[in-house]
């Protein structure tokens, strides 16, 4: 029993020492501290400004039994991916663009693997700070309300912005930004707006002010170069009114008149006066101090009057504070009473009136007229202004405005205005109104203008196209269309003679006088030779000027021809289940009367055929489905049917014919499409030996390319190659990388079935690590080399295989058309 238990423990013993022996341990990352640039990424920072695509970090580690590694880097469900890694050097590259501001630490999670171990372990990496962000002002937009009394010196305002950045990038310091220099300063530090000392405000020259802050930070490095970052803000002031200005009068120096005439008590001026404190203004008192001053002046004996008004302000209690003080001077004057008046050469005028051609170019004078206007008053009583009302912008009259007299000249402005075709009299008023006086006297004249025509347009036609349709076979002489053009000038000038030329004018003719377009007396139309006709019709003056019009004529077509068949007599062969077909030609132009509908007149046997009256396709009736029915229905082996077709136009009148079918009716003895092919083509042999030779050619080229590719592919596969192990790195956009191997892809011959499933097994199993915990990766097969020689051998088998049936097919094939 003893010795038992001691084989037992040297059994075990033996056991512990083989396993032990047999050990396989994890993979390990080198920790190389926070300050390294390779290791585990433990602790590791990383600059927000750091560009994308830069390589900022290598994983580097080893393996125990010296295997190659290979690392990931993974973050949790639902984070953003910041970083990437190579999984064969390490390299870790930034993806994402970082934003200290938004996130300050990125936990990541990175493993390492030797194939069969791997080991994952969670890192922190830290964000650092870079001057990326500007100040921003808060509490926007920045008003402030400030009396104008506050004294120099005085805080009234404070603006705050904030730096989001770190260090001196996040502090802030403030400036003003004025020019010219304002009359304010701001603490750098603080933020808060004073009055610059010795500086005052005032509501009544600026009650509005308008400050530009700026907020700068204390600079910073971004992206490898130093920046200082700002921000501005406006800020309104608002000044509040005080009361401290003098009223003043508004509109000085004031000069006024009276005439004459004027009773006691009539208005003569009036005068304003306003506070000088706008904001808040003060009741004015209006008072007239000192004597008036009477001065008799020029030989006119006009009066000129001149006093002092005094302007007030009311204060408290009614009480009468400051004041201001202007002087009115009034002028008497006589009073208006000479009207304007028009002057010919005998004396006053009021009817002007001229003969002269139509279309004078623009700027001449209009000579013709001798007329003077005059006002017989003085100054500003003898002023006024000229217009003349008519056809707006074709004449103007030069002065416009007049002192007491002036010649009047009238001069053209738009020739195209003065227009016998528009009328052969043309009438103007011309108006002299005062200006600048009460009584406005006004006086007319009229103007009339006499035209004599010229030869100034050229004949038009109504239309610039005209289109005319014309049925076919029409006696020679009919009328087709009516061209008409207009000449607006007179007499001769506005006679018009038509004539027609061009390639399509062969077959008319036009009555010179009338424009009325006929056929020549010998022409006959006819849709079915020419269609479509287009020419050109000519209109012109006695001076030879003229225009041009297109005339398009189109032959309508008329229902003169019958259809016609090729044959009276055709012979058809038609394999039961396939129809035959029959063909009619109608010439003439257009539809409906070349349009073609299909009948079947009579038949023998009678009722056995069907026909498509638009294709002309003829059928057998469907219950005819063999040649035992058709032999049934002839009660004989001859199976040659006839029956008489009919080709019928749809014109109005309709005209028909027929023709004779003999229809071999027969049974196609070749099974399949290409059988019923080859019947159907028993008519045309040149047509289905060409089908036949091309079908053949097209099989054995097939053959000859896969029977290449197979030769190219064995060929391939024999040669002896050294034994060597290649490693290529996988491409970034491909499936993450895995231990196990690929099955073969199946071959690519075609139309064969797929090779027999490989008979893998997966080996991949959870495998506890004692240091650290990790999923362990599978080892692949033995047996993946000995199954991809296998279907190797499979794949050769099947295509040798289909070889021989291409083969075997293209023989029958040939015995098939013999």
């Amino acid at each position: 029993m003893k010795k038992e238990r001691k084989t037992q423990i040297l059994l075990f013993l033996i056991l512990v020492h083989f396993t032990l022996g047999q050990s396989d341990y994890a993979p390990y990352f080198y920790d190389n501290g926070p300050s390294s640039t390779n290791g585990n990424m433990a602790l590791f920072s990383i600059s927000e400004d750091t560009a994308i695509g830069t390589h900022i970090y290598t994983l580097n580690g080893t393996d125990p039994e010296g295997d190659s590694v290979r690392y990931s880097l993974t973050f949790e469900k639902g984070s953003r991916e910041y970083f990437k890694v190579d999984p064969k050097s390490g390299n870790v590259t930034l993806v994402q663009e970082l934003d200290r501001e938004k996130q300050d630490e990125i936990s990541a999670i990175v493993s390492i693997t030797d194939g069969r171990n791997k080991v994952i372990e969670t890192v922190r990496v830290f964000v650092t700070d870079a001057n990326d962000e500007r100040p921003e002002f808060q509490n926007l937009p920045y008003v402030a309300d400030i009396p104008e009394d506050t004294d120099p010196g005085s805080s009234i305002f404070r603006v705050q912005a904030v730096d989001k950045d770190m260090g001196s990038g996040g502090s802030v310091s403030y400036f003003l930004l004025s020019s010219p220099p304002a009359k304010f300063i701001i603490d750098a530090h603080s933020g808060v707006l004073r009055i610059k000392p010795g500086e005052t405000l005032d509501y009544e020259t600026e009650p509005t002010l308008f400050l530009m802050v700026v907020a700068k930070d204390g600079g910073g490095k971004y992206k490898g170069k130093q920046q200082v970052l700002t921000s501005t803000a406006n800020i309104t002031i608002n000044v509040i009114d005080a009361q401290d200005t003098p009223p003043f009068f508004v509109g000085t120096p004031y000069f006024g008149y009276i005439y004459e005439v004027s009773v006691p008590g009539s208005e003569i001026f009036t005068v304003y006066a306003k506070d000088g404190d706008l904001g808040n203004p003060n009741p004015i008192h209006y008072s007239i101090i000192g004597e008036i001053h009477l001065n008799l002046c020029d030989i006119e004996w006009c009066l000129s009057i001149q006093f002092y008004p005094k302007a007030s302000e009311i204060g408290p209690n009614d009480q009468l504070m400051d004041y201001d003080i202007t002087m009115v001077t009034v002028r008497v004057v006589d009073l208006n009473n000479h009207p304007p008046t028009f002057y010919g050469e005998n004396g006053p005028q009021s009817t002007f009136e001229v003969t002269m051609n139509e279309h004078p170019p623009a700027g001449e004078i209009l000579r013709g007229f001798k007329i003077t206007v005059n006002d017989s008053d003085q100054g500003a009583n003898a002023k006024f202004k000229l217009r003349l009302v008519g056809p707006s912008r074709v004449l103007r009259v030069v002065p416009q405005t007049v002192l007491n007299e002036a010649q009047v000249t009238i001069i053209v402005e738009d020739s195209s205005g003065i227009d016998y075709e528009k009328g052969p009299t043309i009438s103007f008023k011309l108006l002299a109104v005062e200006i600048d006086t009460p009584e406005r006297f006004s006086a007319t004249a009229d103007i009339v203008i006499n035209l004599l025509d010229t030869n100034d347009n050229i004949p038009k036609f109504t239309s610039e196209y005209y289109i005319a349709r014309v049925p076919e076979n029409s006696p020679g002489g009919s009328n087709v269309v009516s061209v008409t053009a207009n000449d607006p000038d007179s007499g001769p000038w506005g006679e018009v003679k038509y004539t027609i030329y061009g390639s399509g004018s062969d077959l008319f003719a036009i009555q010179q006088s009338t424009g009325i377009i006929y056929t020549q007396p010998w022409a006959t139309l006819d849709a079915e030779v020419r269609s479509k006709y287009n020419f050109y019709v000519k209109a012109e003056d006695s001076e030879g000027k003229y225009s041009l019009a297109e005339v398009f004529v189109t032959v309508l077509d008329m229902n003169d021809h019958s259809p016609e068949f090729d044959h009276k007599l055709m012979e058809r062969t038609m394999i039961i289940g396939a129809p035959v077909k029959v063909e009619a030609v109608d010439e003439d132009a257009e539809s409906p009367n070349n349009v073609i509908e299909y009948s079947i007149m009579k038949a023998d046997p009678d009722n056995a055929f069907d026909i498509d009256a638009e294709t002309g396709e003829i059928k057998l009736k469907p219950y005819i489905k063999s040649m035992a029915i058709v032999q049934n229905i002839t009660k004989q082996k001859d199976c040659k049917w006839s029956l008489v077709v009919q080709a019928r136009d749809r014109g109005y009148p309709s005209f028909s014919t027929t023709a004779v079918v003999n229809i071999d009716i027969t049974e196609a003895t070749l099974k399949g499409p290409m059988g019923v092919f080859l019947m159907k083509s028993r008519d045309n042999p040149l047509r289905a030996i060409g089908v036949v030779t091309f079908i053949i050619s097209l099989l054995v080229g097939v053959t000859v390319l896969v029977s290449a590719a197979m030769y190219m592919r064995n060929t391939k596969s024999n040669r002896i190659m050294p034994a060597r192990r290649v490693i290529k790195r996988r491409p970034r956009d491909q499936e993450p990388w895995n231990f196990s191997r690929p099955k073969p892809p199946p071959p690519s011959a075609p139309s064969l079935p797929p090779p027999p499933p490989c008979s893998t097994r997966p080996t991949e199993w959870p495998r506890a690590v004692p240091t650290i915990s990790g999923a362990l990766a599978a080892k692949g097969s033995k047996k993946a080399k000995a199954n991809r020689r296998k279907e190797g051998n499979i794949s050769s088998a099947l295509v040798s295989e289909l070889k021989m049936k291409l083969e075997q097919k293209i023989i029958e094939s040939n015995q098939g058309y013999c």
